[in-house]
């Protein structure tokens, strides 16, 4: 910030006083033509021709510098013909003519004299009585000129460094005292980090307290996420706690169908690790905040893969085409895939899916219906628990239930078993929330 303040400052400065240079300098140079000029027109005014055709002036000009030899101020008449009339000034010396068609003042610098840069005005005259045309000319040192512009530039040069040093130093303290926030916000991290306090108390000015709330909401959103993290350790070690003492004791006592409990034990402990990763997976996918997954289109790729695994059963979907839920598309891939083949499953033959089935609210509920036996209502809740099985004459873990109503809750959403009205059997009515 204080380079990017120190170059358009510089910038600025730089181009405003090279044009405030260049109008005081014309300003000066054409005050001083000015002058110039009145000399010009007093002279024209006074000239008056003689018997001898010679010019001569009817009342001297008034200033002394004309009397005094290169005093730096000078004029002259020349008429072709005629004598060369001239200040005293020039002494031994002559004022350069430029004949020019206009009869208009023509102003000019030069350097005829060494050491000594004119400015010079000059005008071609015809006089009354005569017929001669007079060329007019008053030239001054431009010495005096140059000081003045000198004068002018230096004093423009020592404003335009105080203004500049001045607005250096008001930029940075700006800088300091608008990024002092950002500091506090600093020390107040640093507190977070050594003395574990949850989250930024101190006050704050109002523009950096939205960036305040959110860092507050970051931290309890680790916390949140470390807190789950130590449970999902936590359950996984107690659930595979029981499986290991039971296979240590059949391995110490030399049981003789240590083979069976070994592959028993084993096929629980796996049934555990993946329930758990599962929901690791669903919780680490979910902090992105960016997940979008289109509802329709996972129905139909879940319904392709659960129909070559059950060709007899017949698949239904209707509903929008368009819903979109804040999911992940692999987690909505389980979710579907879990219900949509437990309905194949322990169904009659027929699976109706449902997309968006109640298109207004937050939510987007998805309903799955089949035409079997459906669950009585004391099991409804039981069945969400890892390894409940109504049903053990099918091959399965138990566990398809549970992941799913685990990865519904930590995106927000809900799930809820009823009876179907137009098929008979189970009515899943899984509520997830839209994508924004």
């Amino acid at each position: 910030m204080m380079l990017i303040a120190l170059a358009w400052i510089s910038i600025l400065l730089l181009a405003g006083g090279v044009a405030l240079d260049r109008t005081l300098n014309s300003y000066v140079t054409r005050s001083f033509d000015e002058q110039l000029e009145y000399i010009l027109t007093a002279m024209v005014a006074s000239a008056e021709i003689g018997p001898d055709d010679a010019v001569w002036f009817s009342r001297p000009l008034g200033d002394q510098r004309f009397l005094e030899p290169g005093s730096g101020l000078y004029w002259q008449i020349v008429g072709e013909g005629h004598e060369d009339y001239l200040s005293r000034s020039l002494w031994d010396r002559q004022l350069p003519v430029r004949e020019t068609d206009s009869m208009d003042p023509v102003i000019f610098d030069s350097a005829t004299f060494e050491n000594e840069p004119l400015r010079v005005i000059q005008r071609p005259i015809i006089l009354p009585g005569s017929d001669t045309t007079w060329w007019f000319t008053v030239a001054a040192s431009r010495g005096e000129l140059n000081a003045q512009i000198g004068r002018v530039r230096s004093i423009l040069i020592y404003s335009f460094v105080v203004l500049g040093f001045g607005l250096i130093v008001m930029a940075a303290l700006q800088t300091w005292l608008g990024l002092s926030p950002l500091r506090g916000i600093r020390r107040a991290i640093h507190r977070i980090r050594v003395t574990g306090v949850p989250r930024v108390e101190e006050p704050l000015p109002l523009e950096v307290q939205p960036m305040v709330d959110e860092l507050n909401a970051l931290l309890a959103h680790s916390q949140r996420q470390a807190e789950e993290a130590r449970t999902h350790a936590g359950n996984l070690a107690h659930a595979l706690k029981t499986p290991l003492t039971v296979v240590n004791n059949a391995a110490a006592a030399r049981a003789p169908d240590l083979d069976e409990v070994v592959k028993r034990e084993a096929a629980i402990m796996r049934r555990q690790v993946d329930h758990h990763l599962a929901r690791a997976r669903a919780l680490g996918r979910r902090v992105s905040g960016l997940a979008r997954a289109d509802v329709r289109g996972a129905a139909d790729a879940v319904e392709r893969v659960v129909g070559r695994l059950y060709p007899d059963v017949r698949f239904d979907i209707d509903g929008a085409d368009t819903a979109m839920v804040a999911l992940e598309r692999q987690d909505l891939d389980e979710l579907l895939g879990n219900l949509v083949e437990n309905a194949a499953k322990y169904g009659g033959g027929s699976v109706f899916v449902t997309v968006d089935a109640v298109p207004d609210g937050e939510l987007c509920e998805i309903w799955i219906e089949d035409d079997g036996m459906g669950i009585p209502d004391p099991e409804r809740i039981r069945i969400f628990d890892r390894g409940a099985r109504l049903d053990t004459n099918k091959p399965g873990t138990g566990l398809g239930l549970a992941i799913v109503r685990d990865v519904v809750e930590i995106y927000g959403g809900e799930v809820a078993l009823e009876e179907s009205e137009d098929l008979g059997g189970l009515l899943v009515r899984l509520a997830l929330p839209r994508a924004g």
